[in-house]
Protein backbone atom coordinates (compact mmCIF):
# COMPACT_ATOMS: atom_id res chain seq x y z
CA UNK A 1 0.00 0.00 0.00
CA UNK A 2 1.16 3.64 -0.64
CA UNK A 3 1.73 5.56 1.93
CA UNK A 4 4.30 8.56 3.19
CA UNK A 5 6.52 9.16 6.49
CA UNK A 6 6.03 12.60 8.47
CA UNK A 7 8.73 13.26 11.26
CA UNK A 8 9.46 15.70 13.58
CA UNK A 9 13.56 15.59 14.13
CA UNK A 10 14.58 17.45 17.52
CA UNK A 11 17.47 17.99 19.18
CA UNK A 12 16.65 14.72 21.84
CA UNK A 13 14.47 12.50 19.52
CA UNK A 14 13.42 11.55 16.06
CA UNK A 15 9.81 10.65 15.70
CA UNK A 16 8.13 9.18 13.05
CA UNK A 17 4.76 8.70 11.14
CA UNK A 18 3.72 6.33 8.36
CA UNK A 19 0.88 8.01 6.84
CA UNK A 20 -1.92 6.54 4.63
CA UNK A 21 -5.06 7.91 3.53
CA UNK A 22 -4.30 10.78 6.10
CA UNK A 23 -3.97 8.99 8.86
CA UNK A 24 -1.32 7.96 10.97
CA UNK A 25 -1.03 3.79 10.88
CA UNK A 26 2.55 2.80 12.83
CA UNK A 27 5.42 4.96 14.54
CA UNK A 28 9.02 4.87 14.29
CA UNK A 29 11.29 6.21 16.52
CA UNK A 30 15.38 7.06 16.53
CA UNK A 31 17.73 9.18 17.95
CA UNK A 32 17.96 13.10 18.14
CA UNK A 33 20.22 15.05 16.12
CA UNK A 34 21.75 15.85 19.10
CA UNK A 35 23.46 12.95 19.43
CA UNK A 36 23.48 10.37 16.44
CA UNK A 37 26.04 7.77 18.28
CA UNK A 38 28.49 8.85 15.42
CA UNK A 39 26.56 7.74 12.74
CA UNK A 40 25.18 10.19 9.55
CA UNK A 41 21.62 11.61 9.62
CA UNK A 42 21.02 9.61 6.60
CA UNK A 43 22.27 6.17 8.34
CA UNK A 44 19.51 6.84 11.37
CA UNK A 45 17.05 7.58 8.76
CA UNK A 46 17.15 4.71 7.14
CA UNK A 47 17.51 2.04 10.29
CA UNK A 48 14.28 4.38 11.36
CA UNK A 49 12.59 3.07 8.49
CA UNK A 50 13.68 -0.26 7.87
CA UNK A 51 10.33 -2.02 9.27
CA UNK A 52 8.29 -0.43 6.64
CA UNK A 53 10.81 -0.42 4.07
CA UNK A 54 10.37 -4.20 4.29
CA UNK A 55 7.06 -3.93 2.15
CA UNK A 56 7.58 -0.92 -0.06
CA UNK A 57 9.37 2.50 0.25
CA UNK A 58 7.42 5.47 1.15
CA UNK A 59 6.85 7.95 -1.42
CA UNK A 60 8.23 10.71 0.48
CA UNK A 61 9.36 11.65 3.41
CA UNK A 62 8.46 15.33 5.31
CA UNK A 63 10.78 16.35 8.32
CA UNK A 64 10.84 19.46 10.41
CA UNK A 65 12.74 20.14 13.41
CA UNK A 66 16.49 20.41 14.45
CA UNK A 67 17.24 18.27 11.19
CA UNK A 68 17.32 21.57 9.22
CA UNK A 69 19.75 23.29 11.63
CA UNK A 70 23.94 23.87 11.53
CA UNK A 71 24.33 20.29 13.03
CA UNK A 72 21.70 18.82 10.88
CA UNK A 73 21.62 16.80 7.94
CA UNK A 74 21.17 20.18 5.48
CA UNK A 75 21.64 23.52 6.86
CA UNK A 76 18.48 25.48 5.55
CA UNK A 77 18.15 29.37 6.07
CA UNK A 78 15.70 30.78 8.34
CA UNK A 79 12.51 32.22 6.49
CA UNK A 80 12.02 35.54 8.07
CA UNK A 81 8.37 36.96 9.68
CA UNK A 82 6.60 37.66 8.72
CA UNK A 83 5.66 34.76 7.21
CA UNK A 84 1.84 32.74 6.34
CA UNK A 85 2.25 28.96 5.83
CA UNK A 86 3.06 29.30 1.89
CA UNK A 87 6.08 31.56 2.33
CA UNK A 88 7.22 29.28 5.23
CA UNK A 89 6.63 26.31 2.81
CA UNK A 90 8.47 27.73 -0.11
CA UNK A 91 11.56 27.94 2.22
CA UNK A 92 11.69 24.12 2.59
CA UNK A 93 14.88 22.31 1.30
CA UNK A 94 14.58 18.99 -1.00
CA UNK A 95 16.81 16.39 -0.73
CA UNK A 96 16.98 12.71 -1.62
CA UNK A 97 17.60 9.40 0.29
CA UNK A 98 17.46 6.12 -1.80
CA UNK A 99 15.64 8.14 -4.31
CA UNK A 100 12.96 8.45 -2.04
CA UNK A 101 12.13 12.47 -2.29
CA UNK A 102 12.33 14.42 1.20
CA UNK A 103 10.96 17.80 1.89
CA UNK A 104 12.55 19.61 4.96
CA UNK A 105 10.59 22.44 6.43
CA UNK A 106 12.24 25.60 7.48
CA UNK A 107 12.82 27.54 10.86
CA UNK A 108 11.25 31.09 11.52
CA UNK A 109 13.45 34.17 12.61
CA UNK A 110 12.11 37.57 13.90
CA UNK A 111 13.60 40.95 15.20
CA UNK A 112 11.35 41.53 18.79
CA UNK A 113 10.60 45.06 19.66
CA UNK A 114 13.91 44.99 21.47
CA UNK A 115 16.19 44.45 18.23
CA UNK A 116 17.15 40.85 19.68
CA UNK A 117 17.28 38.27 16.51
CA UNK A 118 14.60 34.92 17.30
CA UNK A 119 14.44 31.97 15.91
CA UNK A 120 12.94 28.82 15.84
CA UNK A 121 12.74 25.28 14.40
CA UNK A 122 9.99 22.82 14.82
CA UNK A 123 7.49 25.09 16.34
CA UNK A 124 6.89 26.58 13.44
CA UNK A 125 5.41 23.28 11.94
CA UNK A 126 2.66 23.03 14.74
CA UNK A 127 1.64 26.84 14.31
CA UNK A 128 0.98 26.45 10.87
CA UNK A 129 -0.33 22.82 11.52
CA UNK A 130 -3.11 24.34 14.18
CA UNK A 131 -3.87 27.29 12.24
CA UNK A 132 -4.86 24.71 9.36
CA UNK A 133 -6.85 22.23 11.31
CA UNK A 134 -8.58 25.08 13.33
CA UNK A 135 -9.36 28.14 10.63
CA UNK A 136 -10.22 30.30 13.01
CA UNK A 137 -6.92 30.79 14.11
CA UNK A 138 -5.76 32.22 10.71
CA UNK A 139 -8.19 35.01 11.05
CA UNK A 140 -7.56 38.43 13.24
CA UNK A 141 -5.03 38.07 16.00
CA UNK A 142 -4.18 35.55 18.11
CA UNK A 143 -1.15 34.55 20.84
CA UNK A 144 -0.04 31.22 20.25
CA UNK A 145 2.53 29.85 23.06
CA UNK A 146 4.22 26.55 23.19
CA UNK A 147 5.46 25.38 26.42
CA UNK A 148 8.80 23.22 26.10
CA UNK A 149 12.47 23.30 26.65
CA UNK A 150 12.43 26.16 25.05
CA UNK A 151 8.94 28.21 24.98
CA UNK A 152 7.76 30.07 22.13
CA UNK A 153 5.13 32.50 22.16
CA UNK A 154 3.93 33.66 18.55
CA UNK A 155 2.02 36.20 17.54
CA UNK A 156 -0.14 35.59 14.78
CA UNK A 157 -1.92 38.16 12.68
CA UNK A 158 -4.63 36.88 9.50
CA UNK A 159 -2.54 33.76 9.58
CA UNK A 160 0.77 35.41 9.37
CA UNK A 161 3.43 35.16 12.19
CA UNK A 162 4.59 38.61 12.89
CA UNK A 163 6.81 37.48 15.60
CA UNK A 164 7.86 35.61 18.69
CA UNK A 165 10.00 35.33 21.61
CA UNK A 166 11.72 32.39 23.56
CA UNK A 167 11.87 31.87 26.91
CA UNK A 168 14.27 28.90 28.10
CA UNK A 169 12.30 27.75 30.74
CA UNK A 170 12.14 24.59 30.61
CA UNK A 171 15.98 24.20 30.09
CA UNK A 172 16.52 26.28 33.16
CA UNK A 173 14.09 23.62 35.52
CA UNK A 174 16.08 20.92 34.33
CA UNK A 175 19.16 22.35 35.11
CA UNK A 176 17.72 23.38 38.70
CA UNK A 177 16.49 20.01 39.37
CA UNK A 178 19.26 18.31 37.99
CA UNK A 179 22.08 20.23 38.69
CA UNK A 180 21.62 22.16 41.52
CA UNK A 181 21.29 21.48 45.51
CA UNK A 182 17.94 23.55 45.66
CA UNK A 183 15.46 20.31 45.30
CA UNK A 184 17.92 17.85 47.87
CA UNK A 185 17.71 19.17 51.34
CA UNK A 186 14.73 16.86 52.57
CA UNK A 187 15.10 14.22 53.80
CA UNK A 188 11.89 12.63 51.96
CA UNK A 189 10.52 12.75 48.81
CA UNK A 190 6.67 13.80 50.39
CA UNK A 191 3.63 12.98 49.02
CA UNK A 192 2.49 13.12 45.68
CA UNK A 193 0.30 16.12 45.83
CA UNK A 194 3.15 18.29 47.76
CA UNK A 195 4.51 18.95 43.72
CA UNK A 196 1.17 20.78 42.70
CA UNK A 197 0.84 22.34 46.41
CA UNK A 198 4.77 24.00 45.74
CA UNK A 199 3.97 24.81 42.03
CA UNK A 200 0.93 26.42 43.05
CA UNK A 201 3.27 28.46 45.98
CA UNK A 202 5.62 29.49 43.65
CA UNK A 203 3.07 31.18 41.16
CA UNK A 204 1.65 33.03 43.77
CA UNK A 205 5.68 33.87 44.96
CA UNK A 206 6.04 35.30 41.75
CA UNK A 207 2.19 36.94 41.29
CA UNK A 208 2.87 38.92 44.73
CA UNK A 209 5.89 40.60 43.31
CA UNK A 210 8.80 37.94 43.84
CA UNK A 211 11.32 38.27 41.34
CA UNK A 212 13.14 35.05 40.25
CA UNK A 213 16.45 34.86 41.15
CA UNK A 214 15.41 36.52 44.56
CA UNK A 215 12.75 33.61 45.17
CA UNK A 216 15.02 30.47 43.72
CA UNK A 217 16.80 29.64 47.14
CA UNK A 218 13.71 29.60 49.23
CA UNK A 219 13.01 26.06 47.85
CA UNK A 220 16.08 24.98 49.41
CA UNK A 221 15.59 26.79 52.51
CA UNK A 222 12.03 25.69 53.03
CA UNK A 223 13.22 21.90 53.14
CA UNK A 224 15.55 23.21 55.97
CA UNK A 225 13.10 25.34 58.07
CA UNK A 226 9.37 23.96 57.12
CA UNK A 227 9.99 20.26 56.86
CA UNK A 228 8.57 21.00 53.06
CA UNK A 229 9.18 17.95 50.95
CA UNK A 230 11.55 17.18 48.13
CA UNK A 231 8.46 16.96 45.31
CA UNK A 232 7.49 20.73 47.45
CA UNK A 233 10.59 21.99 46.07
CA UNK A 234 10.69 20.87 42.62
CA UNK A 235 6.86 22.44 42.27
CA UNK A 236 7.79 25.46 43.73
CA UNK A 237 10.80 25.70 41.07
CA UNK A 238 8.40 24.91 38.38
CA UNK A 239 5.97 27.32 39.74
CA UNK A 240 8.78 30.11 39.69
CA UNK A 241 9.61 30.07 36.39
CA UNK A 242 6.77 29.63 34.64
CA UNK A 243 5.02 31.84 36.44
CA UNK A 244 8.09 34.33 35.35
CA UNK A 245 7.47 33.93 31.85
CA UNK A 246 3.89 33.83 32.57
CA UNK A 247 4.87 37.61 33.78
CA UNK A 248 7.03 38.52 31.34
CA UNK A 249 4.25 38.23 28.36
CA UNK A 250 1.23 39.07 30.24
CA UNK A 251 1.54 42.74 28.79
CA UNK A 252 0.81 40.85 25.47
CA UNK A 253 -1.60 38.45 26.58
CA UNK A 254 -5.03 39.14 25.81
CA UNK A 255 -8.38 36.58 24.78
CA UNK A 256 -7.73 33.15 24.59
CA UNK A 257 -4.86 31.93 24.34
CA UNK A 258 -3.55 28.77 22.30
CA UNK A 259 -1.29 26.55 23.88
CA UNK A 260 0.44 23.76 21.66
CA UNK A 261 2.27 20.90 23.46
CA UNK A 262 1.99 18.24 25.65
CA UNK A 263 -0.68 18.06 27.22
CA UNK A 264 0.70 17.44 30.98
CA UNK A 265 3.13 20.79 30.67
CA UNK A 266 0.42 22.57 28.98
CA UNK A 267 -1.64 21.50 32.19
CA UNK A 268 0.58 23.34 34.22
CA UNK A 269 0.23 26.69 31.97
CA UNK A 270 -3.26 26.27 31.93
CA UNK A 271 -3.38 26.85 35.49
CA UNK A 272 -0.90 29.17 35.72
CA UNK A 273 -2.77 31.54 33.24
CA UNK A 274 -5.99 31.23 35.06
CA UNK A 275 -4.39 32.76 38.34
CA UNK A 276 -3.64 35.47 36.07
CA UNK A 277 -7.25 35.45 34.91
CA UNK A 278 -6.59 34.10 31.52
CA UNK A 279 -8.16 31.44 29.59
CA UNK A 280 -6.14 29.01 27.42
CA UNK A 281 -7.29 26.21 25.03
CA UNK A 282 -5.20 23.40 24.46
CA UNK A 283 -3.74 21.26 21.28
CA UNK A 284 -1.64 18.39 21.15
CA UNK A 285 1.91 19.31 19.50
CA UNK A 286 1.56 15.87 17.52
CA UNK A 287 -1.79 16.58 15.97
CA UNK A 288 -0.01 19.99 14.73
CA UNK A 289 2.84 18.50 14.04
CA UNK A 290 1.62 16.08 11.54
CA UNK A 291 -0.75 18.89 10.35
CA UNK A 292 2.03 21.17 9.52
CA UNK A 293 3.79 18.88 7.96
CA UNK A 294 0.99 17.70 5.69
CA UNK A 295 1.37 21.77 4.56
CA UNK A 296 4.56 20.59 2.61
CA UNK A 297 3.37 18.02 0.54
CA UNK A 298 3.23 19.24 -2.65
CA UNK A 299 0.07 18.94 -4.85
Amino acid sequence: MSYSVAGDWGTSNLRLYRIENGAVTDRAAGPGIGDLGGKTPEQVLRHALEGWRTEADPRAIHLCGMVGSRNGWIEIPYVDCPADAAIWAAGSAHALIDRIPVTIGAGLACTRASGAPDVMRGEETQIFGAMARVPGLAAGRHLIALPGTHSKWASVDDGRVTGFQTFVTGELFALLRTHSTLTRAASDDGAAEDEATGFDAGLARIADGGQLLGALFEARAAQLRTAASGRWARGFLSGLVIGAEIAEILPAATGDITLIGDPALADRYVRALAARGLSATVHTGEACSLAGLALLETP
